[in-house]
């Protein structure tokens, strides 16, 4: 079945992952009888995680004409005969109402009957809350028929649990199986030696009587020369003593105080090597965490000056090159292109990706970006702190950010100094939706 992703904005994107299976219609009857039979829609509505009723009954408000699913059969009818490219258009207006993000454009999102009976739709990815047009036809529909409700993160959870300890029981069973195969193996391989080695055994018998015969003179050499070892062993008659007088035990701990300091000097030597050594990026980064950086304002004042000029992502790259200080860098980068910023911190970040891409090469540099990208928020505007959730996804969407930095980031900021910033609770929702993606890969 040949598939396409989900939104027309993500059409020319190759490597989008919410992928759902191109429309296929059929014209079925005569005359006033004809109707459109849309063969997989069922299919279709799987993908977008919403029900097949809902994509039905919207076709036939939007043509105005009957519609009816059949959840029997799976069968979904027009009444009329609509070409498959218009009822397509009709799925992108769907798709986009009821099926994506209005914040972020994620079509992972749940639908919610609010107590005020308002629609709405809830992102996994960013926690953004879509409020649905409530003039629309299809909302009284949904009131009337509300989806069933999914499995909550416990259930996933224990599920999860029980398939990794039978899994683990699997494993067990399969390694008790090949220890029995080897101790099987061995067995057979004794009794089939025991023969050989009975022989050598005898043979070593005869050889070790030979043997005896043939150096018997030597014995009675040994015999004569019995003295001789009787005088050797009078040397275990001498008693050794230790000088127990005190310039005797002052001598000895001189001695070894003097190896013990020599330790220390290597030691010491050895750590400033290390001291004066160039600091790596993970070690700017827990200075970050210290406070020990901050944004340099002269820094961020040259960015600003070079930005101005209207200098290309590449230009810059070779700017910042020329700088020294990863965190110090970072942070001015920040303040120079996002400085009072409020609403719209997450489109000013995907707009300006190639110049975060070119403070990005270095190893370390996404942990460097996510500390800097806490401390902006730390002194940005509340506003734009609302927005962490939507900025970290679009780094993540912008290949910035690698998924195991930014959940090793947010695990270390909430047992760290600190732990009650706003950061961490605005972050929560693409921090989980990050892990439920990870444990879905697992599953698979």
């Amino acid at each position: 079945m040949a598939l396409q992703n989900i939104g027309a904005s993500n059409s020319d994107d190759a490597f989008y992952r919410y992928k759902m299976p191109k429309m296929i219609t059929k014209i079925e009857g005569r005359g006033n009888g004809i109707k459109t039979n849309v063969v997989n829609m069922v299919d279709i509505a799987k993908a977008l995680a919403r029900p097949p009723s809902y994509t039905t009954k919207y076709f036939g408000n939007e043509l105005g004409a009957q519609s009816k699913f059949d959840e029997k059969t799976g069968t979904s009818l027009v009444n009329g005969a609509h070409d498959t490219a218009k009822l397509a258009g009709l799925l992108e207006n769907f798709i986009k109402k009821y099926v994506q993000c209005y914040g972020c454009g994620n079509p992972e999102t749940d639908i919610i009957i609010t107590k005020t009976q308002m629609v709405n739709l809830k992102c996994a990815a960013c926690g953004f809350v879509s409020e649905v047009d409530m003039r629309d036809k299809l909302t009284t529909f949904i009131l009337k028929n509300p989806p069933v409700q999914k499995k909550t993160s416990k259930d996933k959870k224990s599920l999860r649990r029980a398939e990794k300890e039978r899994l683990k029981e699997g494993e067990a069973a399969d390694e008790e199986l090949k220890k029995i195969k080897k101790e099987a193996g061995k067995k057979k391989g004794s009794s089939a030696n025991s023969k050989d080695v009975t022989a050598k055994g005898a043979s070593t018998k005869k050889k070790a009587h030979s043997s005896d015969d043939d150096h018997s003179p030597s014995r009675s050499q040994a015999d004569e020369n019995e003295p001789a070892i009787d005088d050797a062993d009078d040397d275990d008659d001498i008693q050794w003593q230790t000088d127990t007088s005190l310039e005797a035990a002052k001598q000895r701990i001189q001695e070894q105080l003097s190896s013990v300091t020599a330790d220390m000097v290597m030691l010491s030597t050895t750590e400033e090597k290390k001291k004066s050594g160039k600091k790596s990026p993970d070690r700017e980064s827990k200075g970050h965490e210290n406070g020990a950086s901050g944004p340099n304002t002269h820094l961020a004042d040259q960015m600003k000056d070079f930005l101005k000029k209207g200098a290309s992502a590449s230009q810059f790259k070779s700017f910042l090159g020329s700088l020294s200080g990863t965190a110090q860098v970072m942070d001015a980068l920040f303040v120079a292109l996002f400085d009072g910023i409020e609403k719209g911190f997450a489109k000013e970040v995907t707009k300006k990706k190639n110049y975060l891409a070119a403070a990005t090469q270095e190893e370390g540099s996404q942990m460097v970006l996510l500390h800097s990208l806490e401390s902006f928020c730390g002194k940005a505007r509340p506003a734009a702190v609302k927005e962490v959730a939507l900025v970290l996804k679009a780094l993540y969407d912008n290949d910035l950010l690698e998924e195991e930095f930014i959940l090793d980031w947010y695990q270390k900021g909430l047992g760290g100094a600190n732990k009650n910033s706003q950061v961490w609770k605005n972050a929560k929702p693409v921090i989980e939706w990050l892990q439920n993606a990870e444990s879905e890969t697992e599953e698979d």
